[in-house]
């Protein structure tokens, strides 16, 4: 199966036609299909846990949970949203859910900055490929990198990221001027010093 991002009319519509005879086959029990659906979407799993966590080892964990979480939840999949959407609304919930068992390690209720603090991987470090913006967002406070990942990154509208969060549409808007805000300023600094 092809990437679902380009091509024609016609090679969309025959990639979804797959993607739906998979997920049908997952549903009543097939390993073989529920691993095909895993292939083509573990990336993009990944790539949305790893951004909002900004912690390649919490990032991994999260993508594993929400494989496992999606798995026993297939049989409930009614299929009102893409199988894809669906799978982001319970990776976005695993990485939730990883960021209140940091809280409750940390034992105390902690703020957006605490949690950038407590996910925040130290050993990253920029050798030269991963971009400045990248490197930037990994440094937001949590809320601000949630909504910005899900608004600016992967294109929810502000009312979709804020269902997947759990939050105000106001709250969301003002996580992304946030995020915008403090990413431009840490960007415009970073030019300024070199």
């Amino acid at each position: 199966m092809t990437e679902h991002g380009g091509g024609s009319e016609f090679e969309r519509a025959r990639c979804a036609a797959e993607e739906r005879a998979l997920v049908e086959s997952a549903k009543r029990g097939s390993t073989a299909a529920f691993e095909a659906l895993y292939r083509n979407h573990v990336g993009k799993v990944y790539g949305l846990c790893l951004r909002m966590t900004a912690h390649r080892a919490t990032a991994e964990d999260c993508t594993q949970d929400a494989f496992i979480q999606a798995w026993r939840s297939l049989p409930s999949f009614q299929g009102r949203s893409a199988f894809g959407t669906w799978l982001h609304r319970i990776a976005v919930n695993a990485v939730l859910a990883q960021g209140r068992r940091a809280r409750e390690l940390l034992g105390s209720e902690g703020s957006a900055e605490d949690e950038a603090v407590a996910l925040a991987d130290p050993t990253v470090a920029d050798d030269g490929t991963i971009l400045d913006l990248e490197a930037g967002i990994r440094r937001l406070p949590g809320g601000a990198r949630h909504a910005l990942v899900l608004v600016g990154i992967y294109g929810y509208s502000h009312e979709e990221a804020a269902g997947l969060l759990g939050i105000a549409v106001g709250t969301c808007k003002s996580q992304v001027h946030r995020a915008r805000r403090l990413l431009g300023a840490r960007l415009e600094s970073t030019e300024v010093a070199q």
